[in-house]
């Protein structure tokens, strides 16, 4: 081997390594938290927008997110080596021992939340720290045991816009609990399509998350359907309490009805993977806009 390979090789592998603490984090998901932070960190400031109040949100939040996505994964390493979608995650693999993912959640949790205590407010941790709390101790150990999870998990799960409220303005209100609302009925469409696409690998590793058929169906269609109806309803408040224009009341109406008529013929072809993917698609385009949307259009 060569000098410049023996150079070479501790840098590749340190490379590899910051690749799987990265993947620990699970960066899709993490961007998602960090930009409803920010909606409701911008919706949540008064007259002037505080970039390094900011900056500090979001630093806190990545690291508590992080970590709390990363104790996830260490909890559920067993079942993650069991499905074909998660195999190649970093502990499955053995790129990252589980020692080393729950040192590395562990401290990333407590140092994003002290962050946000410090560099915010003691609220904006407060939120954050029921979120890790209610993420890894509710929902991750009710995915074994009932496809109720999906409830449970949209609460953490919709909490980032009213922490980024929390540090923008220190206290909270009517506003950032419209935001968590339309987070909370969002996710349920979500989920629950994510749950239909992959119900065969969910089963492969024992988990339920989704119902038995029953006489009149499964219930999921029913959920599906209702939740939309009621997001739709949900689009609609920002504009009606008066903190996003009516630019926003259509779109969100808009993107709402999208969602209801995937969600429909979902319920008309339960089997057909196409039909659960473009309810899945649908729920991706509707967050960010609908969240972008009342943000330029805030009145």
């Amino acid at each position: 081997m060569s000098a410049e390979a023996v150079v070479l090789a501790p840098e590749s592998s340190a490379r590899r390594r910051a690749a799987a603490y990265l993947e620990l984090t699970k960066p899709r998901v993490l961007a998602m938290v960090l930009l409803t932070t920010l909606v409701g960190f911008y919706l949540g400031s008064a007259e002037r927008f505080d970039l390094w109040l900011a900056l500090n949100t979001l630093a806190g939040t990545a690291l508590a997110a992080g970590g709390t996505l990363a104790l996830n994964q260490y909890f559920e390493r067993r079942i993650d080596a069991l499905m074909i979608r998660t195999q190649h995650r970093p502990l499955p693999e053995g790129r990252l021992s589980p020692p080393e993912a729950l040192v590395f959640g562990v401290v990333a949790t407590l140092a994003g939340c002290a962050w946000l205590w410090v560099g915010a407010n003691f609220l904006a941790a407060a939120v954050t720290a029921a979120i890790a709390l209610l993420y890894l101790f509710a929902y991750t150990p009710l995915k074994q045991v009932s496809w109720i999870c999906h409830a449970v998990g949209a609460v953490p799960g919709a909490l980032p816009p009213v922490a980024g409220w929390a540090a923008a303005s220190g206290r909270l209100g009517l506003e950032p609990f419209i935001l968590f609302l339309i987070m909370c009925l969002w996710q349920l469409p979500h989920s629950l399509s994510i749950a239909r696409l992959y119900q065969n690998d969910y089963a492969r590793a024992g988990i339920s998350m989704l119902p038995l058929k029953g006489g009149r169906g499964n219930p999921v269609d029913r959920l599906i359907l209702a939740d939309c109806v009621a997001l739709i309803a949900a689009g609609a408040l920002p504009t009606l309490l008066g903190f996003a224009g009516r630019v926003s009341l259509l779109v969100a109406v808009a993107l709402g009805v999208m969602m209801l008529a995937f969600g429909l013929r979902l319920a008309r072809t339960p089997d057909a993977a196409a039909a659960a993917r473009r309810v899945m698609f649908a729920s991706l385009l509707y967050l960010p806009i609908v969240f972008l949307v009342i943000v330029l259009d805030r009145v």
